[in-house]
């Protein structure tokens, strides 16, 4: 059966990435605004005018680098943050000492703060740390002497990228416990159906086996002992399973990656939409339910066609088939079923009910303990898995009745996956 695989990936730091994008255009047109307003104060104007003038450049031309964290590398960090300390330091050259001394801003004024963010987000607090502190440095120099408004600032830069930086390392543990999450339970799931499969075709046929061999005796008795070795042990395997190891992107910057494994939706089994709006064909549930009629299997149905999504219909059917399976399986070979399909306005009912001797009490948590998993992963599991509520009453000498219910809008993983990786 094709199936195709999905990349998600999760990053809650991207937006950060475009907000320092903003923030640097922005502080770039503050920076000039306020050489201009006070232009004719500077002792060389034209010292600022061609640092401006770089700056201008830089910034506009190194937009793509601050767009995500595999863009912006070691490289481009350290000679951000130069053109800043250079800024910082070239503000005794083209200012006057009078407005220096009074508290005046430097040429790059809070464009720096978007060098050390860049820091923070990238390499998380410890960057932040060492960005910052040369910043401190290199604006006490300027200043000549540590001041009230500079330690002020210092103090603000400093505390603001370390928190930041926290922040982003914070995110990103988070980001890849969900990604480890996210594929045990997809890995869990897709366990499951393999076990559901293996449970309806190679365990039933060994289990057979096991049955006529014995029956029979002789040779047959022999084959029919292994049969029932195997059947036990990959019962075993089904019911343990592995779990894969996490994959996670190889730049941990960039954020989580979950793969998950989607199955087809089309009716027929194949890969990809049926109908021209893109989405799968309904199909009618009573087709696949028809096989199963038979001289001890009675089957009611509504006269109008009981339309479900194609996913939807073939693991209603196939809880059916399970269902009718434990029927034969320990009702034995006279009991008689009977299945009755209820199509109501907001859900599908699937009844089975049978004439045999019940299930006794407790008998259904040990079959599961054993790894008999017919009710719990054939039955349950596929209903579990479409949205939709198994429930089972048995009384012991009066039968057994499994109530399948199946909303019309069923929330399914693939469904929940869809509006993960929206989000």
């Amino acid at each position: 059966m094709p199936k195709r695989e999905r990349v998600m990936r999760m990053s809650v730091e991207q937006p950060l990435w475009r907000a320092l994008t903003g923030y640097r255009i922005l502080t770039m047109l503050y920076a000039i605004g306020l050489y201009i307003s006070a232009n004719d104060e500077f002792a060389r104007p034209w010292v600022a005018v061609a640092y401006y003038a770089v700056l201008v450049v830089w910034t506009l031309a190194t937009l793509p680098r601050v767009a995500n964290a595999a863009s912006c590398t070691k490289r481009f960090l350290a000679v951000d943050l130069t053109i800043a300390l250079v800024g910082i330091l070239l503000t005794r050259v083209a200012d006057a000492p009078g407005r220096i001394e009074a508290g005046g801003p430097t040429l790059p004024s809070i464009w720096t703060a978007g060098a050390v963010l860049a820091f923070a987000i990238k390499g998380g607090w410890r960057w932040a740390a060492f960005a910052s502190t040369l910043v401190a440095a290199v604006n006490i120099v300027e200043r000549g002497a540590p001041t009230r408004d500079t330690i002020h600032n210092v103090v603000l830069v400093w505390v603001a990228s370390i928190a930041i930086g926290y922040v982003v390392e914070v995110a990103r543990a988070s980001e890849r416990t969900l990604a480890r999450a996210l594929e045990i339970e997809a890995a869990t799931r897709e366990r499951e159906r393999l076990a559901r499969d293996i449970h309806d075709s190679v365990l039933q046929v060994l289990a057979m086996v096991q049955r006529r061999g014995t029956a029979l005796g002789g040779e047959a008795a022999e084959l029919g002992r292994m049969a029932g070795e195997q059947e036990v042990a990959l019962r075993t395997l089904v019911s343990g399973g592995l779990v894969p190891v996490s994959r996670v992107s190889e730049d941990a910057a960039q954020g989580a990656v979950v793969r998950a494994v989607e199955e087809p939706d089309g009716p027929d089994g194949h890969d990809g939409p049926d109908s021209p709006d893109g989405k799968a064909n309904p199909v009618d549930l009573r087709a696949l339910l028809a096989p199963y009629a038979g001289s001890k299997v009675t089957l009611s149905e509504p006269g109008a066609p009981v339309e479900l999504a194609p996913l939807t219909a073939r693991e209603l059917a196939a809880a059916v088939g399970a269902a009718l399976d434990n029927v034969r399986k320990h009702a034995g070979d006279s009991a008689r079923a009977w299945i009755l399909v209820e199509d109501e306005p907001d859900e599908v009912i699937v009844t089975v009910r049978d004439d045999g001797p019940g299930i006794p009490e407790g008998r259904l948590a040990q079959a599961e303990g054993e790894g008999r998993l017919g009710v719990a992963l054939s039955i349950r599991g596929r209903l579990r898995d479409i949205g939709g509520t198994a429930d089972l009453i048995s009384v012991a000498g009066q039968g057994t009745e499994v109530e399948l219910k199946v909303p019309r809008a069923p929330q399914g993983p693939k469904d929940a996956r869809g509006k993960a990786e929206k989000r």
